[in-house]
């Protein structure tokens, strides 16, 4: 859909800069080169800053940091998750996802989010219905809100356009991800709890009529 959006917005841009005159075809044209000039200075300035923290996110999983910091998040994935048993190797790539949003690097979260989701899956007792389990809707919406220490992307963005201080979102960002990823883990513990006691009323119910 965004691609229909984005196509409409150019071609119209176009037809009404032609019906302005040729100055502002030129101006369009131009703006177009400079803004793909920018588009690959920008993927140039990502691609070091990606390769950089998704090498030090591999170096901490092969030095054992990853397993070590999962026993610290311990708690938070039971409470976020209870019904994770105790031991399974999808809480390893949770706190991966966790870790990774929390430092900023979205792209390093993706992977071990991806295969949390398909650990979880296979943990889902209600995917034969095509329903979503509670700790998979509880990963989507914790990603989304997405708490943040250091928002890497926003850094290497203002840096890349000459902020004269790029560092100055940290504050704000950490408070904003901070309050929005409190939010998401209430609405999450909410959800869950409501789904179980229907879960535990339906229960009821067939039991019920099992022995009518």
């Amino acid at each position: 859909m965004l691609n229909y959006i984005w196509a409409v917005l150019i071609v119209g841009g176009i037809i009404i800069g032609g019906f302005r005159g040729q100055d502002i075809i030129s101006e369009i044209t131009g703006a177009a080169l400079d803004s793909a000039q920018d588009a690959v200075e920008l993927c140039m300035v990502m691609l070091g800053v990606v390769g950089l923290w998704s090498g030090l996110m591999n170096i901490a999983k092969e030095a054992g940091l990853i397993t070590k910091w999962t026993g610290y998040m311990e708690p938070a994935i039971s409470f976020l998750f209870p019904g994770i048993p105790k031991g399974h190797p999808v809480r390893q790539d949770i706190a991966t996802n966790l870790i990774a949003n929390i430092l900023g690097l979205g792209w390093a979260a993706t992977p071990a989010g991806l295969a949390a989701m398909k650990g979880l899956a296979g943990l889902n007792t209600r995917q034969s219905k095509g329903v979503a389990s509670d700790e998979m809707c509880t990963l989507l919406v914790i990603n989304i809100s997405s708490l943040q220490l250091i928002p890497v992307n926003i850094i290497a963005y203002r840096s890349q356009y000459g902020s004269q201080d790029p560092t100055a979102v940290i504050g704000p960002g950490l408070m904003a991800t901070f309050i929005t990823t409190l939010v998401a883990v209430i609405f999450c513990r909410a959800m869950c709890t409501k789904n179980k006691v229907y879960d535990t009323m339906k229960g009821n119910d067939k039991r019920s009529n099992e022995r009518k």
